[in-house]
């Protein structure tokens, strides 16, 4: 079995608040510097995800509404690739569309 790694390294100040964020995927060469990652891994054995969300200082909250906005219709993506339930992945485009047009980061649709 072919194994490949992703490490995250955290910067964290005097008081273990994030300031930076970095990340490198050995396979490809890829890296990179980010203020926020949020990362959910499933436990089959528990069934219950586990969640590492961080972000740095520096992250705006603009930035982190757009973040949400994004991730959120990349889990209506993800979701609809994994099981094949595309009506399901569009209700949740919709709401993400919703949250969008709440928070004032896309317009409504005319």
């Amino acid at each position: 079995m072919k194994k490949s790694d992703i490490n995250f390294t955290i910067g964290l100040d005097e008081n273990q608040i994030p300031e930076e964020i970095t990340w490198k995927a050995e396979d490809n060469g890829d890296k990179g510097a980010a203020d926020a990652v949020m990362l959910a891994i499933w436990d089959s054995m528990d069934k219950n995800t586990l969640r590492i969300d961080l972000w740095t200082k520096h992250m705006m909250v603009d930035d982190m509404k757009l973040f949400t906005y994004q991730s959120m219709l990349t889990m209506a993506d993800t979701f609809a690739r994994a099981t094949g339930e595309e009506k399901m992945a569009q209700e949740m485009r919709d709401f993400a569309m919703q949250f969008g047009q709440k928070m004032e980061l896309i317009k409504p649709a005319e």
